[in-house]
């Protein structure tokens, strides 16, 4: 299965050990370039190196530029390829994302280090106010969307797709319902903002953004890089089945978006857009 290897390990159980075979999620890095029309001429810029696990890079890409503020919409960018790369690097590890001609990038802002790894989406920026990005879009009047009933029940539902964690147990997944609990898509990856960017990524390739008749839910913390992405997408309402940070509850609460935490176990907590919840 992609984005699995194997490995030989000692299992130890008390006092015996035993040597197995055991399963690892694999954590490759990739690359993301920038092809854009700078004074007449086409020219590439590398952006990002995010530890990742492969699978879905198209969709990594998309969600990236977008939850970055590189683009503003799915149109702007007109292809993706696979560039030629020094010998020690893996081909299959740098991804071209073509902008059209029309667009205008902002060179001295993608000098800014967008340096990411698989366990924070944030770190190597300049500051918290680098990524303060407010979304683009209106979220709906803060009115019931989703039962409690159904959010109880989202948790089971996203880890009956989660293939890679139950083999590896070292993914985190990203999954988008509907208001009547229907889940629309999933993904899932070594890196929890990598995880978001696919899904959101995804749901940009078939037209479903803005989210904001949706809810996503996390299988990890909701730290402040997810509830900014969401922010971008348009996210009426973000749940995780693990805690959220202090700057994710300002966050959240400046969007008017709803936000939910420790979703696991029969209970939640609701930081912010209570009004959402139904009981």
């Amino acid at each position: 299965m992609k984005g699995i290897s194997k490995t030989d390990i000692v299992r130890v159980q008390g006092q015996q050990q035993r040597l197995l075979e055991d399963f690892v999620v694999t954590e490759e890095p990739l690359e993301i370039r920038l092809g854009f029309l700078k004074n007449g001429r086409r020219a590439q810029k590398s952006i990002s190196v995010t530890m990742r696990t492969p699978g879905h890079d198209e969709e990594l890409a998309l969600g990236f530029l977008f939850t970055e503020g590189v683009i503003a919409h799915v149109e702007q960018v007109t292809g993706f390829g696979r560039p030629p790369v020094r010998w020690k690097q893996a081909k299959e590890n740098v991804i071209l994302a073509e902008l059209g001609d029309e667009v205008e990038v902002d060179i001295g802002r993608l000098n800014r280090n967008f340096y990411t790894t698989s366990s924070c989406g944030v770190c190597g920026k300049a500051s918290i106010e680098a990524v303060r990005v407010q979304g683009r879009y209106e979220l709906p009047e803060a009115v019931p969307m989703f039962s409690a009933k159904l959010l109880h029940e989202m948790p089971e539902m996203l880890a009956t797709k989660q293939s890679i964690f139950d083999c590896t147990g070292g993914l985190h997944g990203a999954a988008l319902f509907d208001t009547s609990g229907k889940l629309l898509l999933s993904r899932e990856d070594v890196g929890r903002h990598n995880a978001l960017d696919k899904l959101i990524g995804a749901a940009l390739q078939q037209g479903l953004v803005p989210l904001s008749g949706k809810l996503v839910l996390v299988s990890g913390r909701a730290g402040f890089e997810l509830v900014q992405k969401s922010v971008m997408a348009g996210v009426a309402v973000l749940a995780a089945v693990g805690a959220p940070t202090s700057l994710s509850v300002e966050l959240s609460v400046e969007a008017g978006m709803s936000l939910v935490g420790f979703l696991r176990n029969g209970q939640f907590n609701i930081y912010s857009g209570a009004e959402r919840i139904s009981f």
